[in-house]
């Protein structure tokens, strides 16, 4: 052929390409949905934020123009991680009350301290150092329960990250708010603010049966039906609970829950460590979101959520690691091995929450619980592009007989590399982007020192 009739030929190429904004090119991807599958030699073109194409790598090289590419061979790529359930302003307050059982840690230590501290900077600077936490470890999305919920939202967007934000009710004073009537109208204040965000949305977050009364768990029902939002409830945690509920409303707090219309697919139902057979048969009936927290549940002795009988009944499983005051951390990768373990013991059955189902319950598990579903969670063209490279080609990783197995089993935070949520990158071969690391470390020394000076 003629250099012109090559030319020609170029050009035609050229113009048939598909331009993309990006090409991530990794040694595996796993899309989680289909279930189970790993794509060996795979790519993922990204454009407007969203993905629009998982094909293997050399067909996306004849088919896509890009204008950034990056190449992963020795990694992994899986749908950014989804942290279900945690408070991240108390990331400031990480191992201040350890070694205590829930109510003694909650009521003789963390509620004081926070009385002391708790605002608006507070808030920001917890948040902003969770966020830098997340990120570092493949975290993309949180499902976030604390006060300032304004704040929290606003300090999301800024740094570019997904979230369900939690709108407080409980049933006393706090810096938030001072009535009952406070609460709600806040409440809709923050979500008029942000219902059209395309990253931020909220949800309903009462306390738990224990701080809330029944008028208000009304309330929450009634506007949740209206608005069509989540409700996030700390609920089933401890065997304490339980019988303080007998006592006071001669119910079990699932029942009593669903005398007030709450148990239903809007409910995140987090911790769910006392269940009948009865209560896990009602959640799948309903459509309920349990969020597991093995490791917060392991450490304040609270018990032990049957997550293999709720995932085998049908329940909806996501996987969050509470707050840093209780866990002490923000690894999901580490929640998620854990919480596959635990399984395994809870059901004696070794087959229990296998790798890929822990993987489910830690990225689309999550999504749906926030009701990100169709969003995000998984790598499917027309979603998000939430995406995590995660390297597989180091020694505690070394041989790779089985990349799912590796993942749950044997991965760290540690190997995560690259990080993008909605296709804008948030970590680059393990720098963080626009965020000053040596700042963040600097504020949490000046508020450890603000809070050791409160004398507890």
């Amino acid at each position: 052929m003629s250099e012109a009739g090559l030319r020609q030929t170029g050009d035609l190429q050229a113009r048939d390409l598909q331009a993309c904004d990006l090409l991530i090119e990794a040694g595996w991807v796993v899309p989680v949905e289909p279930h189970g599958v790993v794509l060996e030699d795979h790519a993922v073109a990204v454009s407007g934020g969203r993905i629009v194409a998982v094909l293997p790598t050399a067909q996306a090289r004849m088919l896509f123009a890009a204008a950034e590419v990056v190449q992963r061979p020795d990694a992994v790529l899986i749908p950014g991680l989804v942290n279900a359930h945690t408070h991240n302003p108390m990331t400031l307050l990480r191992g201040i009350a350890d070694d205590l059982p829930l109510m003694t840690w909650l009521q003789q230590h963390i509620w004081p301290v926070e009385a002391a501290v708790i605002g608006p900077d507070f808030v920001a600077d917890g948040m902003a150092l969770a966020i830098a936490e997340m990120l570092r470890g493949g975290t993309t999305c949180a499902n976030e329960n604390y006060f300032f919920p304004d704040v929290q939202a606003a300090v999301y967007k800024r740094h570019g990250f997904r979230a369900l934000v939690g709108l407080p009710v409980i049933n006393f004073p706090t810096a938030w708010a001072r009535s009952d009537d406070e609460y709600f109208d806040k409440a809709g204040e923050v979500h008029d603010a942000w219902r059209d965000d395309p990253l931020v949305a909220t949800a309903f977050a009462p306390h738990a049966p224990y701080t809330v009364s029944d008028a208000n768990f009304e309330r929450v029902r009634m506007l949740s039906d209206q608005l069509d939002m989540q409700v996030h409830l700390h609920t089933h945690e401890t065997a304490q609970e339980i019988s303080d509920s007998l006592k006071e409303y001669g119910q079990r707090p699932l029942a009593r829950l669903d005398r007030l219309g709450l148990v239903s697919e809007r409910l995140i139902a987090v911790h769910m460590t006392q269940l009948t057979d009865a209560e896990i048969h009602l959640c799948a009936e309903r459509g309920v979101h349990v969020a597991h927290c093995a490791e917060s549940n392991l450490k304040l002795a609270s018990g032990f959520c049957p997550a293999c009988a709720l995932q085998r009944a049908g329940v909806n499983l996501a996987i969050g690691t509470d707050g840093c005051a209780s866990n002490n951390d923000l690894d999901m990768f580490g929640e998620m091995r854990t919480a596959a373990m635990l399984a395994k013991a809870v059901a004696n059955d070794a087959t229990a929450l296998d790798a890929a189902t822990a993987l489910r319950a830690a990225t689309l598990g999550g999504a749906r619980a926030l009701g990100f579903g169709e969003r995000t969670g998984s790598i499917e063209p027309g979603k998000e592009a939430d995406l995590v490279c995660v390297d597989l080609s180091v020694l505690e990783t070394q041989p790779l007989h089985h990349v799912l197995s590796q993942l749950v089993y044997a991965t760290g935070r540690q190997q995560v590399t690259d990080v993008w949520i909605a296709g804008r990158r948030k970590l680059d071969q393990r720098e963080l982007v626009d965020i000053d690391t040596a700042a963040l470390i600097a504020n949490a020394r000046q508020w450890r020192a603000r809070i050791a000076a409160l004398g507890r």
